[in-house]
């Protein structure tokens, strides 16, 4: 009998988390979050394309050909079949520089649309036009001030 009343308690306590877990998907905070990560993989890609493909070769050309993912430390030469173990440090320059100039792209990105967010607020409401009855009073203290 023990192990059927642990069943229920089981199949219960399933629902509930089933029934709990429906309830978190379902919320718009899980929705907008899933879109957000689906934009921003979408972006992600669009800024790498910028660096690699726009500012790295602009960088190249003007500094001169400079490729760090070619600057190693080998730790052990290579044998036979064996690879040779390297400190491939350039191609961590190459990422610390890659990570600065998408930072740097995503902080313009980011400057941009503020200072236009701040313009379309900054631009002056037109002020309310007074009430009929505000307009006749303002008239008769006019008349009365004559």
């Amino acid at each position: 009998m023990d192990t059927n009343v642990n069943m229920r308690d089981v199949k219960k306590k399933a629902g509930g988390f089933i029934s709990e877990f429906k309830e978190f998907i379902s919320r718009g905070n899980v929705m907008d979050m899933a879109v957000g990560i689906i934009v921003g993989s979408a972006f992600t890609s669009i800024v790498n394309s910028l660096v690699n493909d726009i500012l790295m070769p602009l960088i190249s050309f003007i500094v001169g050909d400079l490729d760090f993912t070619d600057w190693k430390l080998v730790l052990k030469q290579a044998s036979g079949e064996a690879e040779a173990i390297t400190l491939s440090y350039g191609a961590f320059i190459q990422q610390i520089i890659n990570f600065l100039l998408i930072a740097l792209v995503i902080f313009v990105m980011i400057k941009a649309m503020n200072s236009f967010r701040r313009k379309k607020e900054e631009a002056p409401a037109e002020a309310p036009k007074p009430s009929e009855e505000v307009v006749l009073l303002t008239q008769i203290r006019d008349l009365l001030q004559k």
